[in-house]
């Protein structure tokens, strides 16, 4: 079987994105693909991987999780969501770290489910704005336990992504970067359910609804019914014209409240990640989502 996890990263769209994939259940479920609703399964995951760290599972635990995902559907692709699988959003950064707990995480589901075929969906987002959130919702926020002696120049995503491939090397991943996602989000959808890019969804505007203006979303919606025929690179292209021009300005712009950053900080951060994607790319196993 295919199990896709769809494993956050934290503040970005995560429920949104598995509500817009719950409005395909029914015709993901006549393709083999089940999307089981996140509440049947996020705290017995949670449960089991937590016990984990102590005890190996056993060898029953697998069908165990199975009958309570599936509920007796029968599936070839099963997806499932969950921000906090690399833990909570309390202890995203540890000492400097990205989900330092990402590693031994996917080991654990890799043990979990050894003969089953197992895809990681992750979307990041520009430190410059992720680690301020982060911060806020730090368990512990003294600059040992946070920073760990390191600077915010030094937390890569290419970093914990690397310890997952080391740690779980059987299990393939795809990355995209939060700030393109009004862009690739009906992409998103279909990836995850294992479907052609020219098949019809529902929800592929989901996102885009909430940050574009109704007259905007009137028109765009307008358009495309008008030109059905358009690739996917010049969907996206109208898509960029029209946020520029109907755009919601507080739904797309962000106050950063960290200590002690400037304007020259955020650039350099940003400045960074747009390099640490280029990394990234360049891994083996790994493949990047991008408009």
């Amino acid at each position: 079987m295919q199990l896709v996890l769809q494993t956050g990263a934290h503040f970005t769209e995560q429920e949104r994105l598995i509500k817009s994939v719950l409005r395909n259940k029914e015709s993901f479920a006549q393709r083999g693909v089940v999307v089981p609703g996140p509440n049947s399964y996020r705290g017995l995951v949670r449960e089991t991987l937590n016990a984990m760290r102590k005890t190996p599972a056993s060898p029953q635990a697998r069908e165990v999780l199975l009958d309570v995902m599936l509920d007796g559907s029968p599936a070839d692709r099963l997806i499932l969501s969950d921000a906090n699988f690399f833990r909570t959003a309390g202890t995203a950064i540890q000492e400097g770290i990205l989900y330092p707990a990402a590693a031994a995480r996917m080991a654990h589901m890799a043990a979990l489910f050894p003969d089953d075929e197992i895809e990681m969906y992750l979307a990041v987002r520009n430190p410059a704005t992720f680690i301020p959130i982060i911060y806020d919702h730090a368990i512990d926020q003294s600059p040992a336990a946070f920073w760990g002696g390191r600077h915010p120049q030094d937390l890569r995503w290419s970093d914990t992504i690397a310890d997952i491939r080391e740690a779980a090397p059987n299990i393939a991943i795809t990355v995209w970067c939060s700030e393109d996602t009004p862009l690739i989000w009906s992409q998103i959808i279909r990836e995850l359910g294992g479907i052609d890019h020219h098949e019809k969804i529902v929800g592929g505007f989901d996102l885009l609804s909430t940050i574009m203006s109704k007259e905007g979303m009137e028109r765009l919606r307008s358009y495309m019914h008008l030109h059905q025929d358009i690739t996917e690179i010049q969907k996206r292209r109208v898509i960029t014209a029209f946020l520029d021009k109907f755009a919601l300005d507080d739904e797309i712009e962000e106050e950063l409240d960290m200590p002690e950053w400037t304007d020259t900080l955020v650039d350099e951060l940003t400045e960074l990640y747009d390099e640490d994607m280029q990394t990234v790319e360049r891994m083996d196993g790994v493949r990047i989502i991008a408009p």
